[in-house]
């Protein structure tokens, strides 16, 4: 019982954003895709919002932000 919930916490795991090497927020998996969480002023204005996948997430963020985010893990 207590492998299933330690699977459960690895498959809900927050995903860190960062555009130009800065962590902006995170996404968690919800409904089917990700909410975006930010964690720094600039991301604010998407905060909440939902997407079908991380890389989606990451290019509103860049775009958010006002940065290339082409170097950005």
């Amino acid at each position: 019982m207590q492998e299933s919930s330690l699977d459960r916490a690895k498959a809900h795991k927050p995903v860190v954003i960062e555009v130009g090497g800065e962590p902006l927020g995170v996404v968690v998996p919800h409904a089917g895709g990700y909410r975006f969480l930010a964690v720094k002023l600039p991301a604010f204005v998407i905060d909440g919002q939902h997407f079908a996948t991380v890389e989606q997430a990451h290019i509103a963020v860049a775009a958010a932000v006002g940065k290339n985010g082409s170097d950005a893990a």
